[in-house]
């Protein structure tokens, strides 16, 4: 399995922090945001990234982070001219991924919970993770009925659906290029991730697995914050077992 983060974007919701440098390298306590969707993946055993870039920060990312040899990976960079939502990854990653299959990650989001069993288990189909929130109309939300097996998948509903959101930790078998690739953008002009997911839903072949620790998307400064508190917890009961 290959790995993708998604850094690009403008991170307008961040600005004027955002100004001079990428949301996603903005820190969170002792570390640039990138490092915690990386260790993510590496910990699944993942070690070949993709990270797409906006036009501008590509070579920020590139002077931190390098080819990823000193951390025992390899890194190659794209570029998102413009973001057109989260499934135009599969399109600008088509090279890279290959034949494989991979795990998209978005930029700035923060997982308390390890998933590398997870990660290392996966065979095929698609498999999203889903945590209570309580703002669910911020996010795709999913469904599940009383067996607990996902029923449907909504983007931002405007309406309560259920408060089960969809986080941004995504694996997929190699259909996944074809079908971003066959998606219709969406009314806000994007390719919706959640259109992916409904694709493989309707399969059968969606697994959905609930977060049990906490979940940051840090891209509003009341995340962000609660990010760095959340690390800077975890890092001080590190220093003092």
């Amino acid at each position: 399995m290959k790995g993708i983060i998604l850094a690009g974007g403008s991170g307008t919701r961040l600005s004027p922090l955002t100004k001079v440098t990428s949301k996603q390298l903005l820190p969170i306590y002792n570390k640039p945001m990138i490092f915690y969707p990386l260790a993510t993946l590496m910990r699944g055993g993942i070690t070949e990234v993709l990270i797409i870039t906006a036009p501008d920060r590509a070579g920020d990312f590139l002077r931190l982070l390098g080819s990823g040899r000193e951390m025992g990976a390899k890194f190659t960079y794209e570029i998102q001219d413009k973001p057109e939502g989260i499934a135009q990854a599969f399109i600008i990653g088509e090279n890279f991924i290959g034949e494989d299959s991979v795990a998209l990650i978005l930029g700035d989001n923060i997982f308390e919970d390890d998933f590398s069993e997870q990660i290392k288990a996966f065979k095929s189909g698609g498999h999203v993770f889903a945590k209570k929130v309580p703002d669910p109309e911020r996010f795709g939300v999913v469904t599940f009925n009383e067996s607990g097996v996902a029923g449907r998948i909504v983007e931002k509903p405007k309406e309560h659906v259920s408060d089960y959101a969809v986080t941004g930790l995504y694996l997929y078998d190699n259909r996944v290029v074809s079908i971003a690739k066959n998606l219709a953008p969406s009314p806000r002009g994007e390719l919706e991730i959640t259109d992916v997911n409904n694709v493989y839903l309707e399969k059968g072949e969606l697994t959905v697995s609930t977060v049990a620790g906490a979940w940051l998307d840090a891209g509003t400064f009341d995340s962000l914050l609660a990010a760095n508190l959340l690390i800077a917890k975890q890092e001080g009961s590190r220093v003092l077992s």
